[in-house]
């Protein structure tokens, strides 16, 4: 993973460096801390001039410093991961493997055959020399950040970035569409002294619909949030992507109708584990989850082993088993996608090694009121406060009669539920159970000086919470079980394995049911078809700034090309029945995957988002809306 940036200037009368703000400098290191290079191409004929900076988190064959040049002058910024598509070897780094792919390009046609090919997530740059076009553009999906940001008109200035700071309004920076792919052509730019775009859409290969009408609906989707100065035209060729996945299956059986369900459904009143072994007794049910895991199965493996972790690189010498650290880490609150996403990387993370699972808890809100403080800490005291807080402040559970402490939030109580399964599922295997604990004050704190940089530009209450829970999740610092006592461990893990897509598919979200109730089936696969189309805008520019700030990476299994093809390939009768109850209805055929997997009590628990299952959500305001804007983002907005 990397953090990447570039800067255009075109007759500007400022030093380009004038346009790259330090602040960015910061968070595109943190991003890549392994290496850090800035290159500058001046065209002095053509009066443009651009800044390429390149930051790289080494994770797969050798080290390979950015930007790349080669002897052609071609520059090339990369920030995402081949897993299929193009071949790249054990030992070779996918950034040299696309730069050399990109150089043997002779028309726009092979470079979008090249990114049709890919499989994996991945934002880039690419500046042509010989064409004077610069290429930039995200996957299908959009997992991996990339943010634009255009100068008013009298100083023409354009810079893209993968993280950004705040800026002043009318100058706002922007998530990069996850539309196609775009090219500038810097001469033509150059000589009318302004810029345009020129977009490469994505476009399904087996669509039925007219070129012209695919193409003006997503024109007219991206032209909607550029500044009027900047015109975006189609290309003239009208060439497009090939979109990595097949289209939704919306077929609605006649024995479904508007109910669907099986005689099983019909009889289903209680929650159970029970209930998904008679749906597996059905031959059809079993063989299409079998289906399922096999693909899935294939997603973790490729996510969990696509990594550098041989000998130690000091001594060249393989740590011995006591000593070895954990590569892989899992977002973790023992709900249904994350155990999933556990038990298959069991099978794949070679077993000497930890895998570390990721919980995060805020502090329960009556007694962050009455231990907050304004006293500044030191990491270690942090932690040793922490510590004490753990053990020694509980509160009273009304239903169970119970002294909790003040961090058994819902995800932490799922959470060690979720861990005993899994040490029972491979008892051999070290699970570093990381318990996270957040109070008040430490996230007032990292907020401001942190976190609402990584969610700018989005600015939700929705996008607070989640940003922040992930943040504090990702960071990978808190406490393990060390023969019972708690200890302080901070995951040296570098791969951060993530759940998200599985409820937008799956119909996960409580949104789905009051759907079905309203539109039927019908109603329902399009609300699932637009769960997919703006995830990217949604939610996964966003949780790559966040977890990237920690020098991790994200990987996301839910959205690896062949697992969505496979979902959508099934009507969606056969992934969720909403007419079953909370807990077995939604996410149905992944629940009994789970099942198929050994896993227990996790699979019938119902669908819960991290921000109510952390309790970070109506921790510091009782009155908001998810989707307000949310104030304290805006706190110190602008430096």
């Amino acid at each position: 993973m990397c953090g990447i940036c570039c800067v255009v200037t075109l007759h500007s009368q400022h030093a380009i460096y004038d346009f790259f703000n330090k602040d960015i400098l910061c968070h595109l290191r943190r991003r890549g801390p392994d290496s850090s290079q800035q290159l500058i191409k001046t065209v002095p004929d053509l009066s443009y001039e651009c800044l390429f900076s390149g930051h790289v988190l080494h994770m797969r064959g050798r080290m390979t410093p950015q930007p790349l040049e080669d002897t052609n002058n071609n520059i090339f910024l990369w920030n995402g991961e081949i897993f299929n598509g193009v071949h790249v070897g054990d030992l070779e780094n996918d950034t040299e493997v696309m730069f050399r792919h990109l150089a043997l390009c002779s028309s726009e046609a092979d470079i979008l055959s090249l990114f049709s090919c890919l499989r994996g997530p991945w934002s880039f740059i690419y500046y042509q020399a010989s064409r004077h076009s610069l290429w930039f553009g995200r996957d299908y999906f959009g997992r991996r950040s990339l943010l634009w940001q255009f100068s008013n008109e009298s100083d023409t200035a354009f810079c893209l970035t993968s993280v950004s700071v705040h800026s002043e309004p009318g100058n706002q920076w922007q998530e990069v569409p996850a539309s196609g792919i775009f090219k500038i052509d810097l001469k033509a730019c150059a000589t009318t002294k302004s810029l345009s775009l020129t977009l490469f859409p994505w476009k399904y290969s087996c669509t039925e619909k007219a070129v012209e009408a695919i193409f003006s609906n997503v024109l007219d989707q991206v032209s909607k949030d550029l500044p009027n100065h900047i015109p975006l035209m189609m290309n003239e060729s009208k060439l497009s992507l090939r979109a990595p996945v097949i289209p939704l299956n919306k077929t609605i059986s006649e024995a479904s109708g508007e109910c669907p369900g099986t005689n099983i459904s019909n009889n289903i009143h209680m929650v159970s584990v029970e209930t998904l072994r008679e749906f597996l007794a059905q031959e059809h049910k079993r063989k299409l989850v079998h289906r399922f895991i096999d693909v899935l199965n294939e997603a973790v493996k490729r996510r969990v082993l696509s990594l550098f972790r041989d000998e130690d690189q000091k001594t060249r010498e393989v740590p011995s088993m006591s000593n070895r650290k954990a590569h892989v880490a899992v977002l973790f609150s023992g709900g249904i996608d994350s155990m999933v996403i556990a038990a298959l990387a069991d099978k794949h993370v070679p077993l000497g090694e930890p895998i570390d699972l990721l919980n995060v808890a805020f502090m329960i809100k009556e007694q962050a009121k009455q231990k907050g403080t304004a006293k500044k800490h030191t990491n270690r005291e942090v932690q040793l406060d922490l510590l004490c807080l753990q053990e020694n402040c509980k509160v009273f559970d009304d239903k169970t009669g119970a002294h909790l402490s003040c961090f058994d939030v819902p995800d932490r109580i799922t959470g060690r539920a979720g861990l005993k399964e899994l040490e029972a599922i491979n008892p051999s295997r070290t699970w570093n159970f990381v318990e996270i604990n957040v109070t008040l004050d430490e996230l007032k704190n990292m907020r401001q000086q942190r976190i609402n940089h990584l969610i700018y530009p989005l600015d939700t209450v929705l996008d607070d919470s989640i940003g922040c829970a992930i943040w504090f999740a990702s960071r990978g610092e808190g406490f393990i079980s060390n023969q019972g006592e708690l200890k302080p461990y901070t995951s040296p893990a570098k791969v951060v394995l993530t759940g998200i897509g599985a409820d937008e598919q799956l119909a996960g979200y409580s949104r789905h049911r009051v759907c079905l109730k309203k539109y039927g089936l019908e109603g329902l696969n399009k609300e699932l078809e637009m769960e997919l189309d703006r995830i990217s805008s949604r939610n996964l520019g966003r949780d790559d700034r966040i977890i990237g700030d920690h020098g991790r990476e994200a990987r996301f299994p839910f959205l690896d090309e062949d697992v969505v093809s496979f979902l959508n390939s099934l009507p969606v009768a056969e992934k969720a029945d909403l007419t079953l109850p909370r807990g077995i209805g939604e996410k149905l055929i992944l629940r009994l995957a789970a099942k198929e997997l050994g896993l227990t009590s996790s699979t019938i628990l119902p669908k819960r988002a991290v921000q109510f299952g952390s309790r970070i959500a109506k921790l510091e305001s009782n009155s908001e809306k998810a989707s307000d804007t949310c104030s304290r983002l805006k706190l110190l907005s602008v430096d």
